[in-house]
């Protein structure tokens, strides 16, 4: 039956291809809203997030604002559970949401080799641990940017020489620039000699992670600023949240695409039953049942939304491969990543709503009386 539904459709071409065009924007916009919703979910869970503490001054908020002396750092390692810890310096161009954050983070170019989940793709580990004003960039940042090895990248106050673009299997870490930690703390304007704007305490294996965020906070009370120490995952959600909430709501989104995916293609569909009312009974009255009346208006409707579905999926995945987009706040970024299961769930979703939306149709043209659809003119 698939030629006999394809001349169905090139019959009404200009019809089917403005079918198809919807269904393939509202599936571009259903990749993106879930890609948002996967990045946040990568952002706020798995080890990283729920193995590393993150130690900030209390009541603070944007990075600027958080200041501890680099020497908790000494204090901290002494706690039980305590595998390392990193002095790590924050500077951001934007403390609120934005799809174009710059994030600096200056830390000893040895730690940041040994206990980051990265890797060079372009430069050498050598040039960024011996040059001062040396940094390496994310591969999001750098596609975003245009940057690349050699170059001189500035913003704001800051201006650095490209040392290497890494990759890492934590896709956030893309969207960060690592610099050296007293570059960083010397900047014109940050004034930071000595101080930090968070320390990142990574635990050993058998620790508990609340009980060491507590014994952390209690020992650096009496310290001359108070701290507070969360998971890494549940400090970015902190951070993130009123992006969260507005990625929360944006989940309606998605399933608003789905149901202007659902009805564009019941309409179109049954306009199309509608003009062949009399065609359905030939085909009945030279042997077809109705159930594959049924299976013939279902097989359009689907190859409708699928074929849109799979237009929308390949450019939504391709936009999103090629962009390096990343929504972030306050130093804390949510990458949009292209994933197979990201895919896969919007061409399952296509041959869902293809199915539904042929439905009523298809029932109305496998219960019609042949005798009046063939009498009505």
């Amino acid at each position: 039956m698939i030629p006999y539904v394809l001349k169905t459709l090139w019959r009404h071409r200009t019809r089917t291809l403005l079918t198809l065009s919807g269904s393939a924007v509202a599936m571009f916009v259903y990749c993106f809203v879930g890609s948002v919703q996967e990045g946040l979910e990568r952002l706020t869970s798995g080890d990283d997030a729920n193995r590393t503490l993150v130690v900030f001054q209390e009541n603070r908020f944007c990075p600027t604002t958080s200041r501890l002396p680099e020497n908790y750092a000494r204090r901290i390692l002494d706690v039980s559970g305590v595998r390392q810890v990193i002095p790590i310096q924050v500077w951001t161009n934007n403390c609120r949401a934005s799809l174009d954050i710059v994030v600096f983070n200056g830390a000893d170019p040895t730690q940041i080799h040994k206990s980051r989940p990265i890797r060079l793709i372009e430069g050498t580990w050598e040039e960024f641990q011996e040059r001062r004003d040396a940094a390496i960039v994310g591969d999001n940042v750098a596609r975003r940017r245009g940057l690349q090895v050699g170059q001189q990248f500035t913003i704001g106050e800051i201006s650095v020489h490209i040392a290497g673009v890494f990759q890492s299997k934590v896709p956030s870490e893309e969207n960060l620039i690592y610099t050296n930690l007293p570059f960083l703390q010397n900047t014109r304007g940050l004034d930071a000699t000595g101080l930090v704007t968070q320390h990142e305490v990574l635990l050993a294996e058998d620790a508990d992670p609340d009980r060491v965020a507590s014994e952390i906070d209690e020992m650096l009370r009496s310290g001359s600023v108070a701290t507070k120490t969360r998971r890494k995952g549940a400090f970015q959600a902190s951070t993130l949240s009123d992006l969260v909430d507005l990625i929360s709501f944006a989940h309606w989104l998605g399933y608003a695409c789905v149901g202007l995916v659902l009805s564009l293609v019941a309409t179109t569909t049954l306009m199309s039953v509608q003009d062949r009312l009399k065609e359905y009974a030939v085909l009945q009255t030279i042997g077809f049942r109705p159930l594959a009346t049924l299976r013939l208006v279902l097989m359009e409707s689907t190859l409708l939304c699928f074929t849109g579905g799979i237009l929308g999926t390949i450019l939504a995945m391709s936009v999103l491969s090629f962009g390096g987009f990343a929504l972030g706040a306050e130093g804390a970024t949510i990458d949009f990543r292209p994933t197979i299961h990201l895919a896969l769930s919007s061409l399952i979703v296509s041959i869902a709503t293809g199915l539904l939306a042929g439905l009523a149709p298809a029932i109305q043209a496998s219960t019609l009386k042949v005798v009046t659809a063939l009498r009505d003119p």
